[in-house]
């Protein structure tokens, strides 16, 4: 997008933006405004800013199917055309090294995807296959055996290292075929209706490099939207440390924890943030490691293929550079995945998103869900001092047996996931073509997100199959509305 024609929308989103903030003064008047910022309370109506989650990077302009793709509204000049360079590395495919392109190639020899968006789809959510014969295209199987490496993160298999990649460059054997299919579990809302949760189950066959070991932990991700990580990644560590609770001094049931992961960059452990497991302390290294992982292109932080000693094709093959992706192409990547903009809510006072709103708070969803923070100091001025609204206190909680990976990373129990953030959660079917969520995608929607939840959780999903139908509705649609 030409750098003009941004800076026009740019000032029509800032109208409409000035709009959505007026809103609170007739609202006001009617008395239906609760507290705002971080403190909001579960008798709120209407939180002052809650419709602008991202403060003022939100996305005011666009929506559909371009909801996720907009830089922060308030993008500095200086910073737009890093934002669209790296826009353009993370949605071209990158090709097999040597190239006469010689920025883009390097691809493999093992990975999951030719791009960053073929599993983020418009910087949206990945989904499982659809069908058993369908490839692995936005979810992959992370892979470990028992014990830890010398950082305290997870041990790759010896065979196939630390991820399953299904596709390979030239004649270097790919490592497997993987499928899931579904079984059908079914049960029952207090008020005597039926649902049904697909229950997932995988097959790893066609294995070109020997048997996986007879102690494999096989942990599905799901890719999940990249929108509004700058925002998260400014969050102070002193307001994560105020929400972990990791021994439930307060007896109500939740123990939030952090994880302290390692800083392959820095070489020392730091707050995790980023991924599912909060197993990455920043964008940059997330977008270094997915690179690396999921492409099979190397960085300064991540120089070596994931390769092992078995894959002796995958060892010889040609390199793009070394490393394969310079520095000034990830800082751009990096740079782009900060200014990701969240996109404004929609429908936020209709009376059933605000009896779903209440419904959420009194069954207890917001005790992980935690709903506002304030970020703080930034290198990039416009992620600071922002008031957000992501539904997440970035923590690891326990979320039962059912929901277990048992694949222990750096802190992290293999029942323990970092909660995820909820804005954005009612575009997916709009962006993306689907809504499914979990860090597998195995739940159909936000009900069956619910009632798979489990150990720190199990008081809210009780909470919510006791609702009425109406009710449960009402709580359904307030998280598609976020």
């Amino acid at each position: 997008m030409p750098t003009r024609n941004l800076r026009a929308q740019k000032t029509a989103g800032s109208s409409v933006r000035d709009r959505l903030r007026k809103q609170i003064v007739p609202l006001a008047l009617l008395g239906l405004v609760g507290c705002s910022g971080e403190d909001a309370q579960p008798d709120s109506l209407i939180d002052q800013g809650e419709w602008l989650p991202g403060g003022d990077t939100t996305n005011t302009l666009l929506g559909g199917a371009d909801a996720f793709t907009m830089p922060a509204e308030n993008i500095q000049p200086e910073h737009e055309s890093q934002f669209y360079s790296g826009n353009s590395f993370f949605n071209q495919a990158w090709v097999q090294a040597p190239a006469s392109t010689e920025a883009r190639d390097g691809l493999g020899p093992l990975f999951n995807a030719r791009s960053c968006a073929a599993c983020h789809f418009k910087d949206g959510r990945g989904s499982p296959p659809s069908a058993e014969d369908e490839e692995f295209v936005g979810l992959l199987l992370r892979l470990s055996v028992p014990g830890a490496d010398e950082h305290g993160g997870p041990l790759g298999d010896p065979n196939y290292g630390g991820q399953l990649q299904p596709f390979a460059v030239g004649d270097v054997p790919a490592e497997a075929r993987p499928s899931v299919s579904y079984r059908e579990q079914g049960g029952a809302y207090a008020d005597g209706e039926s649902y049904s949760l697909a229950v997932p189950e995988y097959v790893i066959a066609e294995l070109a490099y020997g048997p996986l070991a007879e102690d494999i932990r096989v942990s599905p991700r799901v890719a999940p939207a990249v929108i509004g990580l700058g925002l998260l990644e400014a969050i102070p560590e002193s307001r994560l440390r105020e929400l972990a609770d990791p021994d439930d001094a307060d007896g109500d049931g939740i123990s939030g924890r952090i994880n302290h992961v390692w800083d392959a960059e820095r070489a020392e452990l730091a707050v995790g943030r980023m991924g599912w497991k909060s197993e990455q302390p920043s964008v940059r290294l997330q977008s270094a490691g997915a690179f690396n992982g999921d492409i099979g292109i190397t960085s300064s932080i991540f120089a070596q293929q994931d390769c092992t000693s078995s894959q002796t094709e995958c060892l010889s093959a040609a390199s793009g550079g070394a490393p394969e992706l310079g520095e000034q192409l990830l800082d751009r990547v990096q740079l782009y995945g900060r200014l990701l903009a969240v996109p404004a809510r929609t429908g936020y006072s209709e009376p059933q998103i605000l009896r779903g709103k209440r419904a959420f708070h009194s069954a207890g969803c917001s005790g992980c869900h935690t709903p506002s923070h304030t970020t703080g100091e930034s290198d990039l001025p416009e992620l600071e001092h922002q008031t957000i609204w992501p539904y997440t206190d970035l923590l690891l909680h326990d979320m039962g047996p059912a929901l277990s990976d048992e694949r222990p990373v750096f802190e992290a129990e293999g029942a323990e996931w970092r909660t995820p953030p909820l804005w954005g959660n009612g575009r997916y079917p709009d962006v993306n073509g689907h809504q499914r969520l979990l860090h597998d995608g195995r739940a159909r929607g936000v009900a069956e997100a619910i009632l798979w939840h489990g150990g720190e959780a199990e008081a809210a999903r009780d909470a919510f199959k006791g609702l009425s139908r109406e009710e449960r509705e009402a709580l359904v649609a307030f998280v598609e509305s976020l």
